[in-house]
């Protein structure tokens, strides 16, 4: 099979038939991480890869890194990343969403609190403001510039492919990494 270093994507058939050979990076925050990754993941979530890029460039020395998320674009967003600072790296196309869908087993850690994906945290958070903007509009005509701001971001976000929401969601405790646990996976992945 062709080393990941001349592709930029994998699909999950690829994958699955490589998985003991690739280095998997998940990249969606810890939360999402518990609720179902590849077998053998690691958890390094997309705003802290720069602190990870030493971890990282060892890893890649010894293999095939595959970078995943939800739906493939954090990976996507990782994987231009990490060739910025001259570290190759796949993705996986469709992200563990496709591949749960073509019926691959997922992990998930015994007792670990799932937490909704973060596309999920979204459109609970864009939906609650505008809905909260509107009704509280209807007293306070003002307050609909929350609902259109959250319109004007949505579609910035979709323009862009980029999601200033969820940058702000992912530094809420419960997608937060826990110190220790980013600190072994850094070492696991250095050693």
């Amino acid at each position: 099979m062709t080393p990941t270093a001349s592709l930029t994507s994998l699909t999950a058939a690829q994958v699955h038939a490589r998985l003991a050979e690739l280095t998997v990076i998940d990249v969606r925050t810890p939360g999402e991480y518990a609720s179902g990754h590849l077998p053998g993941a690691h958890n390094i979530p997309l705003d802290h890869l720069d602190s990870a890029l030493p971890a990282l460039e060892a890893a890649a020395g010894r293999g095939d890194l595959l970078l995943v998320c939800a739906s493939g674009t954090r990976s996507t967003q990782a994987r231009e990343r990490l060739a910025r600072h001259g570290i190759t790296a796949a993705d996986l196309t469709g992200g563990t969403n496709g591949w749960i869908q073509l019926g691959h087993d997922v992990l998930r850690p015994a007792g670990a609190r799932a937490v909704w994906a973060m596309e999920r945290q979204v459109r609970l958070a864009a939906g609650s403001l505008v809905l909260a903007g509107l009704l509280t509009g209807r007293r306070r005509p003002a307050a609909r510039w929350l609902a259109a701001g959250v319109a004007g971001g949505l579609v910035f976000s979709a323009l862009t492919d980029t999601c200033g929401m969820a940058k702000v969601l992912a530094k809420l405790p419960h997608n937060r990494p826990r110190a220790a646990d980013l600190d072994a996976t850094l070492a696991a992945l250095s050693g």
